[in-house]
């Protein structure tokens, strides 16, 4: 095995400063006593994360944004799965193009779909609802889940889901009993990102979110606007520490391999 040169090893330290600097940054600027942005600071202060929870609005978009996430992932992971089945297995007229149209949320520009996602959902009457903000960020996101789930099937033997219907399983149950739990771990990445990019998205939601479905990325970006102090700050530092405990509890019981990579350890 070859170890790495002092050159590669500086390069990494290098590398990991560069990606988590900013981040701690953000966790010490939340604990500041002062009333503006400092680093450094004169003392350490829980006063901007009580400051949150006196804040209902920042409350009620962070639940919106879970509640959004949730159903959005889910559902472009439900689409993406049969979708994924029918690409990897079968050879049929418009595949390449149909195939195109699912990824092609990531090649137009968030600021234009949402510009269009404006002028649709007015026109339907679905601007400024739940589920109008659930059907556009199923469509961001299934990029995201389908290409996780159709790398889980790509290549997947099928000799057990062939032993299986050859023992009288029918279609539903090959799938439930032998398919799925094999392309599992691609599902659940896929499922995993697509709720991360729903969670997070903010460019595309700015024009499709009302003042009673504002999430959280929207209403932090709303604030910024209207003024700079550590609150930011500290809501940042509460989702940082948020997602460490959950890649923690997902990394101990499930295995973050599984999730992001598709393979145990």
């Amino acid at each position: 095995m070859r170890k790495n040169t002092p050159l590669a090893l500086v390069f990494n330290a290098l590398f990991l400063t560069f990606m988590l600097a900013p981040l701690v940054v953000i966790c010490l600027v939340a604990f500041t006593s002062k009333g503006y942005i400092s680093l450094p600071t004169d003392g350490f202060s829980l006063r901007w994360f009580r400051a949150i929870l006196d804040n209902p609005h920042f409350i009620d978009a962070f639940y919106l944004s879970l509640m959004l996430g949730f159903a959005s992932a889910t559902i472009a992971v439900s689409i993406a799965v049969p979708a994924s089945l029918a690409f990897a297995r079968y050879k049929f007229t418009g595949r390449a193009a149909i195939m195109a149209f699912f990824l092609s949320p990531l090649m137009v520009p968030h600021i234009v779909l949402g510009v269009s996602f404006l002028s649709f959902l007015t026109k339907i009457g679905w601007y400024g609802s739940f589920m109008g903000l659930v059907f556009t960020h199923v469509i961001i996101i299934m990029p995201y889940a389908l290409r996780l789930v159709l790398s889980s099937i790509t290549g997947l033997d099928q000799s057990a889901e062939s032993a299986a219907a050859s023992l009288g399983a029918s279609n539903w149950v090959v799938f439930r009993r032998v398919t799925l739990p094999m392309i599992i771990p691609g599902v659940a990445g896929g499922w995993v990102l697509s709720f991360i990019t729903s969670f997070d998205e903010v460019t595309m939601s700015v024009f499709v979110a009302s003042p009673s479905t504002t999430t959280l990325p929207v209403r932090m970006y709303e604030h910024i606007t209207e003024t700079i102090d550590p609150l930011i700050a500290s809501l940042s530092a509460s989702l940082i520490f948020i997602t460490m405990i959950v890649m923690l509890i997902l990394d101990r019981f499930y295995g973050l391999d599984k999730i992001l990579v598709g393979k145990g350890k």
